[in-house]
């Protein structure tokens, strides 16, 4: 098993990473930010439409996709994720290839056959929803999952949103906290939000009535909790805590982690790096240091091997075909009959 994939086992809910596991959730966050990295310049050389995605969030989304319980149906989490989660997919053990392949549009493209932005994930065998591009409107869908979940089958699976904290000024946020805390028919929900402040340009200040996000949940009776989500360790911890209660008790909770945006909303912005904002990956590679896991030769050389490795995959995926013109009403029904082929 390669370390992009590989699974966390046994981490103390309080504690530290081992050495083993902090390698691996390092390679796992080094590798989503090289994979955004390269996204960014394949749009930049004309390879792509559109970027948007996480530089910045995978400090978070990595515990995220190493804790999710992926898998088909009910029994199994399903994952209503959004277009900065890239580090979730990859924690899943998603291959970075197949990003590549959604940027470029080309027709080997997994989650969307060359016909979506970068960063709109699916997988209906991991139940990960289709990411859509309008925001926010994952939480009224996962309504209908947690339902599912709940309706006497006695599924054991959960249901995972998560969205922006601008997202939850819509109207399909507040559904969700409605929806998923009615006394008696509460939902096995867990609802993340992945504050970095900002919306589009408009900064978090003046936008809201509250500190915290999270300060929402507490009205419809819920567990909530804020953390620092660019601290996997802590990550790590405040999901499993929230996990372990929707599964337990079949109830919603609301977390809310902040994180930082590293780069500009999307390309329709320049894609531009931020400054003044915490790297998550520099901040736990100075740990990493501090504990002598690794040595910073150690992590120029990863770095080095996986920006190579990505690199020679764009070139293949270059050469890859779009998606045939006749193939243009292909995938718009599940009927078998009308798309003329398996999911």
């Amino acid at each position: 098993m390669s370390l992009s994939s590989a699974v966390l086992t046994s981490v103390p809910p309080a504690g530290r990473f081992s050495a083993e596991q902090s390698l691996k959730v390092y390679d796992l966050m080094l590798r989503t930010r090289l994979l955004e990295e390269r996204l960014i310049a394949m749009y930049k050389q004309g390879d792509g439409y559109f970027w948007i995605g996480g530089p910045g969030e995978e400090a978070f989304n990595v515990p995220l996709g190493i804790l999710a319980n992926k898998g088909e149906g009910v029994d199994h989490d399903y994952l209503h994720l959004h277009y900065r989660s890239s580090g979730t997919l990859l924690a899943m053990g998603a291959d970075p290839v197949d990003s590549l392949r959604q940027m470029k549009n080309v027709a080997s493209d997994p989650y969307s056959k060359g016909r979506n932005f970068a960063g709109h994930f699916s997988k209906r065998a991991w139940n990960i929803v289709p990411v859509s591009s309008p925001i926010e409107v994952q939480f009224s869908i996962a309504i209908g999952t947690a339902r599912a979940q709940r309706a006497g089958t006695g599924a054991k699976g959960i249901t995972i949103v998560q969205g922006g904290d601008a997202g939850t000024a819509e109207g399909d946020f507040a559904t969700a906290l409605v929806w998923s805390s009615r006394k008696g028919n509460e939902l096995p929900m867990l609802m993340i939000v992945t504050n970095n402040r900002f919306g589009i340009s408009t900064p978090f200040a003046g936008q809201h009535g509250y500190e915290q996000v999270s300060d929402r949940g507490k009205a419809f009776g819920m567990p909530t909790a804020v953390v620092d989500g660019n601290d996997p360790e802590a990550s790590y911890a405040a999901l499993a805590k929230a996990l372990e209660y929707v599964r337990t008790e079949r109830k919603p909770y609301l977390l809310e982690a902040m994180v930082s945006r590293l780069r500009g909303h999307s390309s329709a912005s320049g894609a531009n790096v931020a400054k003044n904002e915490v790297d998550c990956l520099e901040r736990f590679e100075h740990t990493l240091e501090s504990r002598a896991v690794m040595t910073r030769a150690q992590m120029e050389s990863r770095r080095a091997a996986i920006t190579a490795e990505l690199l020679e995959a764009s070139r293949h995926v270059r050469d890859e075909a779009p998606p045939a013109p006749g193939t243009i009403w292909d995938y718009v029904f599940t009927d078998k009959n009308h798309v003329g082929g398996e999911r």
